[in-house]
């Protein structure tokens, strides 16, 4: 068995994984049709586990009209035609546990499709209807405008009229997304009893844990008030408190953790939980949530003085409710980190040494595909952009989620596709100098990095250099040097500011550039080293 394997069989496995976050549409395509399914994903399973994660998570892939890319899903229990077959689900579970990989898959609890059966059984069912109980069907006022004045994060506002024509029902729907995505009425108990059997479907399959979309949001404020605030109005659940973070949400996730502890080995319930860091960070008590999302990190820019505020926040966190931070620095709704810290050979240097970073910091972390790649957001053309935020908002996250270049040369949207037909999004010109075949080229590329790191990092944990519960005391040195001091025998160092810096002395274990011949961490570095025991 693998060191990744046995690692992943301990209890609390959790607590240090690194997972890898697939977008399956982007992935690999396995049946050619340009867009990535399962198929290819299983093929390219063998990859993934090269690199020495832990686990994957993937986005979904259940039955959907894919308004949202998958989030709005009309089917939990199911697999979209488009990416496949629930047998070769199976398949790639069982092949991905055989790699010592764990499978964690996305639950949407807040909204689905206006396409789920229950959704068009509320509509047919008419107002005042237990059907429509399932959901936040209200009557508008006399004027004509919607119930209150929530916004979506979308764009406009949060309500839709479900019969505009009609006389007799006068009644709007919510959804926080897009129309196509209205919202579930957890008031309802019915609501989560139906999410229970959707857990239990999946973690019956011997999947090994949920990622749970915007797990934060599923109660609105009793009434549905309207929102205080031009920035509440405007941003929609960003800025409304009215939608976020209702306390009885809390009790959603202490039902589903007693469900986890049934299964042995546990299944784990990961939180995407957009909040600030005393707030997230409530969501991980003993008996909600195994992690959550590091937000407040994923949207740092390129600064040592907020890192280390943000670290030290993070870390009050933990004290205060016992969970480690989960590190991310990218996912599928963000942009690139190397977009993101300056773009360019600079902004490469930065990510690099981001994810050197993170991967040395006490808790689990979080690589999303094309991170170990160096890849950058991309300016998808405005004919061929997909993302529903573009269209009513005006912000688009396709550039993050543009197909991986698997070879150099430019045949097969380089290497992405086993056919002919166009990617679902287009790949750039010579994006095939990014790929999976030029990384394994050269020996200092960051993929060659991140597999560097992973082993490392195992080898830490074996000898208890690492353990998932270190305490990480973050202060900042001259000229830009942020240092993160974890546990008694490891410090991590990053140069943020514009000149080379001297290392505290120890040993360097790993650097994300080389030292200079003075031996000083060049801009835009990180390493990794042991100091003796005090």
């Amino acid at each position: 068995m693998s060191g990744s394997a046995i690692r992943g069989q301990r209890p609390g496995w959790w607590q240090d994984a690194v997972i890898y976050q697939v977008y399956p549409r982007s992935f690999a395509d396995g049946d050619g049709d340009g867009v990535g399914d399962l198929a290819g994903l299983l093929e390219r399973l063998p990859y993934i586990a090269s690199l020495g994660v832990d686990g994957i998570w993937m986005t979904p892939f259940q039955p959907s009209p894919q308004v949202d890319q998958g989030y709005d899903v009309s089917d939990y229990c199911g697999v979209d035609p488009l990416f496949g077959t629930m047998e070769q689900f199976d398949e790639l579970l069982e092949s991905a546990h055989a790699l010592g990989l764990r499978i964690l898959l996305d639950v949407v609890p807040n909204h689905c499709s206006s396409e789920h059966p229950l959704f068009r059984a509320a509509v047919a069912a008419g107002p005042g209807s237990p059907e429509r109980a399932m959901f936040h069907f209200e009557t508008g006022n006399d004027a004509g405008a919607p119930p209150n004045n929530w916004q979506s994060v979308f764009g406009g506002r949060a309500w839709s009229r479900v019969n505009p024509g009609s006389d007799t029902d006068r009644e709007w729907y919510l959804h926080l997304f897009s129309p196509e995505q209205p919202d579930w009425n957890w008031r309802n108990p019915a609501v989560g009893d139906y999410f229970e059997a959707v857990l239990r479907f999946w973690f019956d399959k011997g999947v090994d844990g949920l990622r749970i979309d915007v797990a934060h949001a599923l109660f609105k404020a009793d009434g549905l008030p309207d929102a205080a605030g031009t920035d509440a109005v405007v941003d929609g659940l960003r800025s409304n408190p009215q939608v976020s973070d209702q306390e009885d949400v809390h009790e959603v996730y202490r039902r589903w953790r007693r469900l986890a502890e049934t299964y042995s080995p546990e299944r784990i319930l990961v939180g995407e939980v957009n909040l600030a860091p005393d707030r997230a960070a409530r969501y991980t008590r003993q008996d909600e949530m195994h992690q959550a999302f590091a937000y407040a990190f994923v949207k740092l820019g390129w600064d040592a003085a907020a890192w280390a505020a943000v670290g030290t926040e993070l870390e009050a966190a933990r004290r205060a409710h016992g969970a480690p931070p989960t590190w991310a620095l990218e996912n599928h709704d963000v942009p690139r980190s190397v977009t993101r810290f300056g773009g360019g050979e600079r902004g490469i240097r930065r990510a690099r040494a981001g994810l050197l970073a993170i991967l040395g910091l006490p808790g689990g972390a979080y690589i999303y595909q094309g991170q170990e790649l160096n890849l950058p957001d991309v300016d998808v053309p405005l004919h061929a952009r997909a993302d529903p935020m573009w269209a009513r908002g005006g912000v688009s996250r396709d550039g993050a989620r543009v197909p991986l270049p698997w070879t150099t040369a430019p045949g097969n949207a380089y290497g992405f596709s086993a056919g002919t037909a166009a990617p679902w999004l287009p790949t750039p010109p010579a994006w095939g100098s990014r790929s999976v075949e030029a990384h394994r080229k050269d020996p200092e590329s960051t993929l060659h990095l991140v597999t560097d790191a992973l082993r490392l990092r195992g080898q830490l944990l074996e000898k208890e250099i690492f353990a998932p519960g270190d305490a990480c005391e973050w202060r900042v040195g001259d000229h830009g040097l942020l240092l993160c001091a974890r546990g008694e025998q490891f410090l991590l160092a990053v140069a943020m500011g514009d000149a080379s810096v001297p290392l505290p002395e120890g040993t360097v274990l790993l650097s994300s550039a080389p030292l200079t011949p003075e031996g000083l961490l060049p801009p835009d570095g990180a390493a990794w080293i042991l100091v003796d025991r005090p």
